[in-house]
């Protein structure tokens, strides 16, 4: 069902105090606007249909009766809505009043949830009026408007099933309930259950929806669920409180939606259900036995969704300023400390590296710089070697002879023409043929040069290949994939250049700064066919394999969820919509896939280096696949998805 989206709504009417008919004429435009936007779950307010404020009246037996008619009426004039809807009211039982959200999907009440932690502090002193809810389910008994009777079951222990979307499993729970050391929603989610919605009335406080704010979105993380939080707001009484209609919606820890204070309306977000269930499936930290549970199935229709989510072209890369340069730092800190233990057990003072002037290895230099600052070494022990060949430019070169100096480290140069040259007429093959034993040769010649190096100099060979390389194989296979501990092998190329960039930014020294930038502005390449004839870089890297914003997007979403190809395609169209076009990004994700398989054998061998995100390839760690393991499955639904089928 659109790819395991699922729109949901938390909505806010404009409500009376104490009087339940006005009050359901307000939810059910709000139903009909809701569903005219398409969603399929739409959560309101806690005690919505009379308002949390109604004081001692709710000991009224004349408001009380009317709330439980208002409820009918909603449930009929609904039997052809589908959606579920989670509604606040009182509601008698045993003689004893209780505070309830109503689940009801096309004219039926599939559950009564009462609420399970009643508060009494404050501002707030329900246990005047409400009981506790039991876990245990129950049946209590339901007439409709056209007066039929049937067991509903009434308790906090239930789960609204949905059989053709078996990823959507809804449970409930009630405002105080979520702000409890122990929320009902923990055992809902151990439970089965994949969103929760809470019916709330949370008042408004100096800096009480920020707290709301973490709240849920670290009870959505926790959980690895979606969220619907929908509070009461205007029209609820301001005697003594204020409620600022404060609606959220999370999932897995990231706030889909969020509604401004003090209005009202409804908050839309689209719940990636897949998402959820891969989450958990990779974690295996919820088990999901319902077996205390009452679980109530019901079915949805499926609709054509048009995606109303935002969805990040850059996934590695956080999007606000301020947590970007916290990433940075971090990031950076890791990659350093990881070598750092690595010198300290070796003992070894001096390390050796490739230095091209490119982007990867600018990264490796200045991850080592740090390392020896940690160490309280002296930088001289960085031995930053250049190797110019035949597709080294003047820019490349310069940019590396000049960073090396400025970090204090040690540069050395080598050449590798006059070595490469030889090695073809070793090995029979004519210089003119620029084919790929022409590039690897360069690669794996630089490769024998810092090996040797680092042995004569008692030395640690870093590596600088990074995780979108390793991802597509971009990478000579014990060539530049070989070393001796590798800084960047968890870093995609997208976020390299802002931790290149962050390092800019913050350095001392204007003339790096320069140099640090027209890196980043240097097209990526290996520099292993000559130049164009006016000295530019003729082998650019991304014109072969395709852009690396593609790939790092499909990359994620591959790995970190294991999503199927279609859904990672219809998702890019959308995150890069205006960017590149249909075929483009088709042509690029059938080629992220065949390139994947065929050089696992790459990554089955990858020398050590740390982890610095959710997403790597190392076989000991983040990707355990078989080298020679069929894309048969994944190129035959790449092959339905062709736009120009």
């Amino acid at each position: 069902m659109n790819d395991h989206f699922l729109r949901v709504a938390a909505a806010t009417p404009k409500i009376r105090v104490a009087d339940p008919e006005y009050n359901l004429s307000q939810i059910k435009a709000q139903i009909s606007a809701c569903r005219e936007k398409g969603a399929k779950v739409i959560v309101f307010p806690e005690l919505c249909i009379c308002g949390y404020t109604c004081g001692d009246l709710l000991l009224q037996s004349s408001l009380v009766d009317a709330c439980m008619e208002a409820l009918r009426k909603l449930a009929y004039s609904t039997r052809k809505v589908d959606a579920v809807i989670a509604v606040g009211l009182p509601m008698e039982k045993g003689m004893r009043l209780y505070n309830v959200a109503a689940i009801l999907h096309r004219g039926r009440v599939l559950g009564f949830v009462p609420k399970k932690n009643v508060p009494n502090y404050s501002e707030f002193y329900e246990k005047r009026y409400f009981s506790a809810g039991d876990e245990v389910a129950e049946p209590v008994m339901f007439t409709d408007e056209k007066g039929e009777t049937y067991p509903v079951p009434f308790g906090t222990n239930i789960l609204l099933a949905c059989e053709n979307i078996p990823e959507l499993v809804i449970a409930a729970e009630i405002c105080e309930d979520v702000w409890v050391p122990c929320p009902p929603s923990t055992a809902h989610t151990l439970a089965g259950a994949t969103v929760i919605v809470n019916t709330s009335a949370s008042n408004a406080l100096t800096g009480k929806s920020e707290y709301r704010y973490q709240l849920i979105t670290g009870q959505s993380a926790r959980l690895v669920c979606g969220y619907v939080l929908a509070n009461a707001g205007e029209g609820e009484s301001t005697q003594d409180v204020v409620f600022s209609g404060h609606n959220l919606i999370a999932e897995d820890g990231t706030v889909l939606a969020e509604s401004e204070q003090f209005g009202f309306g409804a908050i839309y977000g689209d719940l990636d259900l897949e998402r959820i269930r891969s989450e958990r499936r990779r974690l295996g930290s919820i088990p999901a036995d319902s077996t205390v549970y009452c679980t109530v199935n019901f079915t949805l229709e499926k609709e054509e969704l048009e995606l109303d989510r935002y969805i990040d072209p850059s996934p590695f890369v956080p999007r606000e300023e301020a947590t970007k340069e916290k990433r940075c730092e971090e990031i950076l800190t890791i990659q350093a400390m990881g070598l750092k233990k690595r010198l300290e057990h070796t003992r070894c003072t001096c390390a050796v590296l490739g230095i091209s002037g490119g982007l990867d290895s600018t990264m490796a230099l200045l991850v080592t710089a740090r390392t020896f600052d940690l160490l309280g070494l002296p930088r001289s022990g960085i031995v930053a070697v250049t190797m110019p060949g035949f597709g080294t430019t003047d820019r490349t070169y310069t940019n590396a002879c000049t960073m090396v100096k400025k970090l204090g480290a040690t540069l050395r140069e080598v050449s590798i023409r006059d070595a490469v040259t030889v090695h073809f007429k070793d090995i029979g093959h004519d210089i003119s043929v620029k084919n790929v034993t022409y590039e690897n040769a360069q690669a794996r010649e630089r490769t024998q040069i810092l090996m040797d190096m680092a042995n004569d100099l008692n030395g640690m060979v870093i590596g600088t290949g990074d995780l979108s390389e390793l991802a597509l194989g971009w990478a000579t296979y014990n060539g530049d994939h070989m070393s001796m501990y590798s800084v960047n092998g968890s870093v995609p190329k997208t976020l390299m250049r802002h931790l290149v960039r962050h390092y800019a930014d913050t350095c001392d020294d204007r003339e790096l700064t320069e140099v640090l930038y027209d890196v980043l502005d240097t097209p990526v390449s290996p520099e292993l066919l000559p130049p164009e004839e006016d000295g530019n870089i003729a082998q650019k890297t991304e014109d072969l394999v395709g852009p690396y914003e593609l790939h790092d997007f499909f990359l994620y979403y591959i790995l970190r969820f294991g999503y199927r190809p279609a859904k990672i395609y219809r998702m890019a169209k959308h995150a890069f919509a205006g960017q590149y076009d249909d075929k483009t990004i088709y042509k690029w994700l059938r080629t992220f896939y065949w390139r994947f398989f065929a050089q696992q054998f790459k990554r089955s061998c990858l020398p050590d280096g740390p982890k610095v995100g959710s997403v790597d390839v190392s076989p000991r760690g983040g990707l355990r696949m078989p080298s020679d393991a069929s894309s048969a499955l994944w190129m035959k639904e790449m092959d339905e998805l062709d736009p120009e089928k």
